[in-house]
């Protein structure tokens, strides 16, 4: 059973770590249940403790990746219409299934929301769009290191050379 386990574990988390770019995986739930394959584990020593924290984290970084756009936007200078828009390009950009939806869904929406406003300032519209790219950007950056920190800690626990390894480096 360790052995599914263990190769079960491995994939979860090297597919969680590309779920964190691609929008349609949702990479920290996939690495957090690499997590919870290697916690069942006879070998493991991951803590009751730690499985906590990185559930609490997983829900927390996955919220915020649904909060961020909006809250940039208005950040950026963005009005409430710049932030539907910016959510709005949000979920049609993740239902297209694709990065570049993902991305650009956010940017497109917050400046069609600040145009169908105000359409006489495009520049303030360019820039709450930016501020809606600059969210995508913080939170594939919040998830990716979520996400490797579970990888490096399952490697660790699978491949022992590894975990003395990260142990020294760190």
């Amino acid at each position: 059973m360790d052995i599914l386990l263990s190769v079960l574990a491995v994939l979860f988390v090297l597919v969680g770590v590309v779920g964190c770019i691609v929008p349609v995986l949702p990479g920290p739930f996939l690495s957090y249940g690499a997590v919870l394959c290697c916690y069942f584990c006879s070998y493991s020593q991951i803590s009751t403790r730690a499985l906590w924290i990185y559930l609490a984290l997983t829900v927390v970084v996955t919220v915020l990746d649904f909060v961020l756009p909006a809250y940039f936007t208005k950040l950026s200078g963005g009005s409430k219409a710049g932030e539907r828009g910016a959510t709005a390009g949000l979920i049609v950009g993740m239902l297209l299934g694709s990065l570049i939806g993902a991305i650009i869904g956010p940017f497109i929406g917050a400046v069609v929301g600040e145009m169908i406003k105000d359409s006489s300032n495009f520049g303030r519209a360019l820039k709450s769009g930016f501020g809606s790219f600059l969210s995508f950007l913080v939170g594939t950056g919040f998830k990716l290191i979520l996400c490797l920190a579970m990888l490096i800690d399952i490697f660790g626990e699978i491949f022992p050379a590894l975990g003395s390894w990260f142990s020294n480096l760190f």
